[in-house]
């Protein structure tokens, strides 16, 4: 088999991200650790997806109803998305812009896994309905239903994790008590291997829960690693990503605009000279 070219560069970057996580390692405080290993995972995405997306680190996203996400160590959206605050790094966005989130992880245990799996559901719920009309209206069929607008891919990310096998039972438990809207859509952990769906009519690979999916847990081929089934994943869910126009006037609500300070009538008489 000739050698793939997209396979044997992933590797390296595999390689380098690898070393780069194990020195922040070395950081004395958990908090610059988790940064760094965040970034790590933000600049491998911001360089591998297309265009029109935007990859933003540490994130909180908010509804026009009020609701407001846990805070995303990684929120992937439309590169139109107004800054509404963009202090020191942290962003606060309106969820109709975005695309997909992801949590990353240093060791994937139970209790890490289902802390994750909890935040990204937390963000799938967001509503998303401040849009105006679309010509032609577009939809997306996602999770056994129909959308008219891309709803929130949730991914989780780690460098290391307990053995696969009990980590996919202690997902598939979690996944019993919770609908496939709110599902993950893949798991990866660097150097070890990764969780993906079945579509329940061929049993092929799908790129979202349905409605009677069965979780893969796959290893990487031969010394491959994880990025390159990632990166075919990304391309899947966000190269055909899209949104209707936002309709950010609805974040106002009925907040006032202003205080009126005079009126003209509409027909006013010019004065002669």
């Amino acid at each position: 088999m000739n050698e793939n070219k997209l396979a044997s560069a992933l590797t390296s970057v595999a390689q380098r991200m690898r070393s780069d996580y194990e020195q922040s390692q070395l950081f004395r405080h958990r908090g610059e650790a988790g940064t760094t290993r965040e970034v790590l995972f933000r600049e491998f995405l911001a360089n591998r997806l297309p265009g029109h997306v935007d990859v933003l680190h540490n994130a909180e996203i908010v509804t026009v109803t009020g609701d407001v996400s846990a805070q995303c160590d990684i929120a992937i959206v439309d590169r139109s998305t107004p800054a509404l605050t963009d202090l020191q790094g942290y962003r606060i966005v309106v969820n109709e812009c975005v695309y997909g989130v992801a949590e990353v992880k240093t060791k994937l245990d139970k209790e890490k896994l289902i802390d994750a799996c909890e935040k990204v559901k937390r963000a799938k719920k967001l509503s998303k309905t401040a849009y105006y009309p679309a010509q032609p209206q577009r939809t997306r069929t996602a999770y056994g239903k129909t959308y008219p607008y891309v709803p929130t891919v949730g991914m989780i990310f780690a460098f290391d994790s307990i053995d696969l096998t009990v980590l996919g039972g202690h997902f598939a438990d979690w996944c019993a008590n919770n609908e496939p809207e709110d599902w993950p859509d893949s798991i990866w952990i660097l150097g070890k291997g990764f969780y993906v769906w079945t579509d329940p009519a061929t049993g092929l690979i799908n790129p979202t829960p349905e409605p009677g999916s069965s979780i893969l847990a796959m290893e990487p081929w031969h010394d491959e690693n994880v990025l390159l089934p990632l990166t075919l994943h990304l391309n899947q869910h966000f190269v055909t990503a899209w949104m209707p126009p936002l309709r950010l006037i609805d974040y106002a609500q009925q907040h006032p605009l202003g205080v009126m300070l005079h009126k003209w009538d509409e027909h006013v008489t010019p004065q002669s000279e």
